[in-house]
């Protein structure tokens, strides 16, 4: 089965990866060799770029090309969802962890059909 590369969502990890590195377009840009413009188009997906510009920045972001592909790469989705909540967890203290994980139960719960 074919699947599509999905470049909207390809952008906005990008992004989301470039923003926690405190990074500009700009910065971006300079490092990978691209212009500020096509940094924007990338992460708003006004543009399909070839292979080996998101190599360019999954270097530069010190990510994996399959962390910003995991979308488009069924098998790979599931872990670095998981992954990422991990890596948002951190910026919060314990207390609001604690609320985070009641309100992750309470979503499974209804999920599920318990509420």
């Amino acid at each position: 089965m074919y699947v599509e590369l999905d470049y909207g969502k390809l952008g906005k990890r990008i992004r989301e990866r470039r923003l926690r590195k405190h990074l500009t377009q700009e910065k971006l840009g300079e490092i990978v060799d691209l212009a500020t413009g096509n940094i924007s188009h990338i992460e708003r997906a006004v543009t399909q770029v070839n292979l080996s510009v998101p190599v360019r920045i999954a270097n530069a972001l010190d990510t994996t090309l399959d962390q910003l592909l995991c979308d488009s790469i069924r098998s790979a989705a599931g872990t670095y969802i998981e992954q990422d909540i991990v890596n948002l967890l951190q910026e919060f203290s314990l207390d609001e962890k604690q609320m985070i994980k009641d309100t992750v139960i309470a979503a499974k719960r209804m999920f599920q059909g318990r509420v």
